[in-house]
């Protein structure tokens, strides 16, 4: 099956929910309502026509100053039946920072939606367990954001940690060859 035709049955299940498909060098991309993404990631699981069985990658995007809604989460998927590759996305707009979780139709999901929270501020809802998954659990701000702080200098608001890392560094200086 071809990606357009994959993307034809997706439509024809969701006519009102689908937005846009388009291509880029062999690539099908299906925008998708954000509010209907849990059912319409059980269709392309289920569906026999489908069989999008494999998670590839989850992540999100920040489209700060480029366009609105700000914010969207992607999903890579690919069909192992019918050797085909698929990129769903779901607009999520910045004064609703919430979508439904996926974890329930493909358990790869449970990390990736965690990373994609933790860099982004992206809640799941239904997620089994969203909290931190690379950053400590006090830290502060999304680190993926386009507005989060390259550098700063934030004194006795520093994270603890960071203190702590740059203090060991300094200390095994000594024993580096030179």
């Amino acid at each position: 099956m071809e990606p357009f035709e994959a993307a034809a049955l997706i439509k024809d299940a969701f006519p009102s929910d689908i937005s846009n498909i388009t291509e880029f060098r062999g690539q099908v991309c299906i925008t998708v309502n954000k509010d209907r993404i849990k059912d319409i990631m059980r269709h392309v699981h289920d569906e026999p026509g489908l069989s999008f069985h494999f998670l590839i990658d989850l992540c999100g995007v920040d489209y700060m100053g480029k366009k609105e809604p700000r914010f969207e989460v992607v999903y890579h998927l690919y069909s192992m039946q019918h050797g085909t590759h698929m990129r769903l996305k779901a607009a999520v707009p910045e004064n609703d920072l919430t979508i439904d979780s996926v974890v329930d139709v493909w358990a790869g999901a449970n990390w990736r939606e965690r990373e994609c929270f933790d860099m982004f501020g992206i809640m799941f809802k239904g997620h089994p367990d969203l909290r931190r998954l690379l950053l400590p659990e006090d830290w502060e701000g999304y680190p993926l954001r386009k507005d989060y702080p390259l550098k700063s200098d934030l004194g006795e608001k520093e994270w603890s940690g960071y203190k702590d890392v740059v203090e060991v560094a300094k200390r095994n200086k000594a024993y580096e060859a030179h």
